[in-house]
């Protein structure tokens, strides 16, 4: 069952460019499901109109049935945005962060101590937690902010970037969290990445988009296959240089 459904979207800008033009595809449930291409390829774009943060000039895309141009408000309940550039109140303790942070979700105390409950299993952090945030590495910082959008079960975690900037033991314990949440929970998630090894292993399928257009779409093993290729790299040279 799609968990997302995206049909036909646009964005033009004033100066008459099309940054995304009829991108079409689905995000099911449980399933990770990856939008890769150059910078400047429409990415951001794309998940931003989804994350109901753009609005797009054409097209529609559908969140648990929900509309993104119709009813944003509803598609905001059901999914989460992680941004590349996200960061935390830095003066803040850890643990007040997700104390602050589930009481937007949510007004009844016993509700949000069962977020924060998820939060802290799920960051790992410990006793740092109880530190401001402005001591906290990049991979602390993450962590916690991953914990904190996905901390309420969204049915669409949208990651753009999620280990951009970390180093490799870091960035392994997120593609863990992530694949665990997807495979354990059944969380849907949407991730935009530079990184073709990050991509391969976490990833069910995948979209190459180049200029605004999304070119391929499907299983990694079987677009490796099809474009003869040993890695996902290699697919995505043939693909944006067609």
């Amino acid at each position: 069952m799609a968990v997302l459904s995206v049909n036909g979207l646009t964005k033009c800008y004033k100066k008459g460019t099309n940054a995304v033009e009829n991108v079409s595809f689905e995000v099911n449930e449980g399933e990770i499901f990856a939008l890769i291409g150059p910078n400047g390829a429409g990415k951001t774009t794309t998940i931003r109109m989804i994350a109901t943060l753009l609005t797009p000039t054409q097209g529609d895309a559908v969140v648990n049935g929900h509309s993104i141009v119709k009813e944003p408000a509803k598609v905001r309940e059901n999914i989460t945005y992680l941004p590349d550039e996200a960061g935390a109140y830095k003066t803040m303790k850890g643990i007040d962060y997700l104390y602050f942070m589930a009481g937007l979700f949510s007004s009844d105390k016993a509700q949000i101590e069962k977020y924060v409950e998820r939060a802290v299993n799920m960051c790992g952090l410990g006793d740092r937690l109880e530190e401001k945030i402005n001591g906290y590495s990049r991979g602390m910082i993450r962590k916690l902010l991953l914990s904190r959008a996905v901390m309420t079960r969204p049915s669409l975690a949208i990651l753009d970037e999620a280990t951009s900037g970390l180093d490799v033991i870091n960035a392994l314990e997120i593609r863990k969290t992530i694949k665990k949440l997807s495979r354990e929970e059944g969380m849907s998630f949407l991730l935009s990445s530079h990184n073709m090894l990050e991509i391969e292993y976490v990833s069910d399928r995948v979209g190459i988009i180049s200029h605004g257009h999304l070119l391929e779409v499907g299983r990694i093993d079987e677009i490796k296959e099809h474009y003869n290729a040993a890695n996902l790299e290699e697919v995505f040279e043939k693909v944006v240089n067609v």
